[in-house]
């Protein structure tokens, strides 16, 4: 149970930490099938003292910003340990954004040290690198004879006496940049009093044991993996995993070889997963394949009330060994999970806790508990959290609107965008939802998503979408009206799907399966017209579609509908 509310900082919390599982195992990183690092608390302390020595030794003062950019791995953490330590605001940024992108956060973040790997350093040094003038840089793994520049080189880190550096509950712990589907980035900044306010809620929610393993998958700049992969594996004393390549074929054997119970994934990820498994079943014998179903029935009727590791475990042992026989809590958010997705791992036991949040309101807003297992919503609001549905419909569909203790501070260095979207201490979301009879919060999409139809319905995009999970041959799909793709082309409009097809795929069979499914839909919901389109769309850090920005890429690539 983790008691948080006498602490000041995030640093005081995970120095505590530190201090009190000397020799747990902290942290492990692998590459591949090979064991690359191996922290136990104390090394852990050593390593995160030194680079908090450096930082106080080039005058690093409290509230001075330190932004780090790089892949999940134990530097990572290190770094953001010593940085918060030494009294830093930290700046967790995308290693998976163009190296312009990332440039410009840097220059609006204004960080005094960055924190960067050599592989994302070399791109960005092809680049007008004007603001990285004033910023400290140190580099890690660079090879001896590499040219770093002005760099840092991790390894050559020292610094003199290190003194632990305090900061009040309403000090900027984060400055955490979210684009969101709109392309825009916004530094989203949240205090220390909002991240621990949401972890212990979540602590008691979700507790976790010092011998479990927590397998950080997800960017750690993006706010699931920073919460549930960094601060709540270290305050509870477990472990945390880091796999240097996401090959799917690296990943089952990492969790299998350290025995993994906790792992936070995107709904993209649970679905392919879902679907390998599924593979792997139909590969069996007729016979086996039966009575792994019925063991499957048997186990959903024995945790209808709440999930049962042990009793999973023991009826489904040859599905939950290839994951390393001890994964208890998959962890989903990010976007939309398939009900028929979550219902299959739960079934499985393997579950789902679904929830929602925004970087502007922390990790969680909602959550299912898991008492029972939900699949059709995102839960009901966390203690502490206030939920309400604002300019609602007859048929209740509003605006979601939040306030609570994890609600954030506003955007860095805009105003006039924090006044928009906090209103008495109310976020707007910007979300559209329902609030079922049990408090539990469907979501419907983005409002400003929102397309009405010519006779006057409204629509969501989201809705629309989840009809065309399982078509196969089908790599990615988006829906739009029409006129969002082609403004002021048309008097009436209609409902488009952009599909990206797999390289494998009978382009005819998958649009005559499209077709199938589209007149499942209710008619003032189904779609009017397909557009294929070959390259990858973009995506958010949590698999997010960005909406705008591919908009504006098939306007510009000026593609034939095709009637669907």
């Amino acid at each position: 149970m983790l008691e948080l509310s006498r602490l000041s900082c995030l640093g005081e919390a995970l120095r505590d930490a530190v201090l009190t599982y000397k020799t747990n195992v902290a942290l492990i990183e692998v590459d591949r099938h090979r064991e690359q690092a191996r922290f136990t608390y104390s090394e852990l302390r050593k390593e995160a003292e030194r680079f908090a020595s450096a930082l106080q030794a080039h005058d690093f003062v409290a509230g001075d910003r330190l932004a780090i950019l790089m892949s999940n791995q134990s530097k990572w953490l290190i770094g953001a340990l010593g940085a918060l330590w030494s009294g830093a605001t930290l700046v967790p940024l995308d290693y998976k954004l163009t190296p312009k992108e990332q440039l410009s956060l840097i220059a609006h973040a204004k960080p005094k040290v960055l924190l960067i790997e050599y592989g994302t350093l070399r791109p960005l040094l092809k680049e007008d690198v004007s603001a990285l003038e004033k910023v400290r840089v140190i580099v890690t793994e660079a090879p001896a004879k590499a040219d770093i520049g002005s760099a840092i080189r991790w390894e050559s880190l020292s610094g003199g006496k290190f003194t632990l550096t305090h900061r009040a509950q309403d000090d900027v712990a984060c400055i955490v940049y979210s684009s969101g589907t709109s392309g825009d980035p916004k530094g989203c900044m949240l205090t220390h009093a909002n991240y621990m306010a949401q972890a212990e809620v979540l602590g008691r929610m979700y507790p976790m044991a010092e011998d479990e393993k927590f397998f950080s998958i997800l960017p750690t700049n993006h706010a699931i993996d920073f919460m549930l992969g960094f601060l709540m594996p270290l305050m509870f004393g477990g472990g945390i995993v880091h796999q240097r390549t996401l090959r799917p074929e690296f990943l089952l054997p990492t969790m299998h070889a350290y025995e993994v119970t906790h792992i936070a994934l995107v709904p993209r990820m649970l679905k392919a997963l879902q679907k390998k498994l599924e593979e792997q079943l139909d590969e069996r014998e007729p016979w086996a394949r039966t009575a792994v179903e019925r063991l499957a029935s048997l186990n959903e009727l024995a945790t209808a009330r709440k999930p049962n590791h042990f009793v999973s475990s023991k009826l489904l042992a040859p599905v939950h060994k290839k994951f390393g026989g001890r994964l208890k809590l998959i962890v989903a958010g990010g976007a939309f999970v398939e009900r028929g997705v979550a219902e299959f791992f739960y079934r499985m036991g393997f579950p789902i806790a679904i929830g929602y949040g925004l970087t502007e309101a922390g990790t969680v807003i909602s959550v299912n508990d898991l008492k029972p297992f939900r699949a059709d919503t995102v839960g009901a609001p966390i203690p502490g959290t206030e939920l309400e549905i604002r300019g609602a419909t007859d048929e209740g569909v509003g605006e979601v609107w939040v306030r609570g203790p994890t609600v954030f501070k506003g955007y860095l260095e805009a105003p006039e965008l924090t006044r928009d979207a906090l209103v008495d201490g109310w976020l707007k979301t910007g979300d559209l939802g329902t609030l079922d009879a049990a408090g539990h919060l469907k979501l419907l999409g983005r409002a400003k998503n929102m397309i009405v139809t010519s006779g006057g319905k409204n629509v969501y995009p989201e809705d629309i979408e989840s009809a065309f999970a399982d078509v196969d041959g089908v790599e990615e799909y988006c829906v739009f009206a029409q006129s969002y793709l082609q403004p002021g082309k048309l008097a009436d409009d209609q409902l488009v799907i952009v599909v990206r097809l797999k390289d494998d795929a009978d382009s005819a069979q998958v649009f005559e399966d499209l077709r199938r499914q589209n007149l499942t839909l209710s008619e003032y919901k189904r779609v009017g017209a397909l557009l294929a389109y070959a390259p990858e769309f973009p995506r958010t850090a949590s698999q997010k579609i960005k909406r705008e920005p591919l908009a504006r890429a098939l306007a510009a690539a000026t593609l034939a509908l095709k009637p669907l």
